[in-house]
């Protein structure tokens, strides 16, 4: 996908059309080992724990809401809900807005709360065949059938029941590893190799990572840090959001 974005991205730079050309490189976009690893340490400053998840982060997020370890994952798309989490929360954001680069123009987000048994109750289907459904429509790991609409995808799979049943001219059009796919998202990869307790910041190494090694402006930190100050003695006394908000 992200050489079929640089191709793209490249066609658009030719014809001078910035907007598409902005739109394809952001999908080009990828992470670095360097950047995971600058990543890491920042959070061990900030005394913030995670996670090195074996494989996907989405499928980790939801055992850890299943043992009831956090409330609930916090992903805008819903690979969590097909993992089991049984809570997911959307659109977590302290701007509100989101720049859609295909369209030039910006959309209100507001926060959205999906509870899994509830949203399976109403549709009257089980997490296996909600998982089946998102293979219909397609997922990280296979392409949807072409002209299969979710609320179509929905109609069938509660007619057949699952992907096996379906027709043989629709089971044809399934990738062929389309089991696989399934056992991905019920069988996943997770650790319970983890701790979720918050530390202090460590307050010098902050300044000397974000400020000598990546040139961040030192009077900026320093008001964070400031701010930051107790700030973790009473996330573990369980009291709320709210300290990390100005009164």
């Amino acid at each position: 996908m992200r050489k079929k974005y640089a191709l793209e991205w490249r066609e658009a730079l030719e014809k001078r059309d910035y907007a598409k050309a902005f739109s394809k490189a952001v999908m080009m976009a990828r992470l670095t080992e360097q950047m995971v690893d600058d990543a890491k340490l920042l959070l061990r400053l900030l005394g913030i724990p995670y996670i090195q998840a074996p494989s996907e982060a989405e499928a980790q997020c939801a055992y850890m809401a299943m043992k009831e370890d956090v409330w609930a994952a916090n992903r805008r798309d819903y690979d969590s809900l097909l993992f089991g989490a049984p809570r997911l929360v959307r659109y977590i954001t302290i701007s509100g807005t989101e720049f859609m680069p295909s369209r030039g123009v910006s959309r209100k987000l507001t926060p959205e709360l999906i509870e899994l048994r509830e949203f399976l109750l109403h549709h009257g289907i089980t997490r296996e065949q909600l998982i089946d459904l998102a293979i219909l429509i397609g997922t990280d790991f296979n392409s949807g059938i072409r002209g299969l609409s979710p609320r179509k995808s929905l109609k069938l799979i509660k007619k057949c029941r699952s992907l096996d049943q379906l027709s043989v001219d629709l089971r044809t059009q399934l990738p062929g590893n389309y089991a696989e796919t399934r056992e991905i998202f019920i069988k996943p990869a997770v650790t319970d190799a983890y701790n979720l307790r918050y530390e202090s910041a460590n307050e010098e190494g902050l300044l000397r990572f974000l400020c000598e090694e990546h040139d961040f402006s030192s009077n900026r930190v320093e008001k964070v840090i400031e701010r930051m100050r107790g700030v973790s003695r009473s996330i573990n006394s369980q009291s709320g959001l709210e300290n990390w908000f100005d009164k």
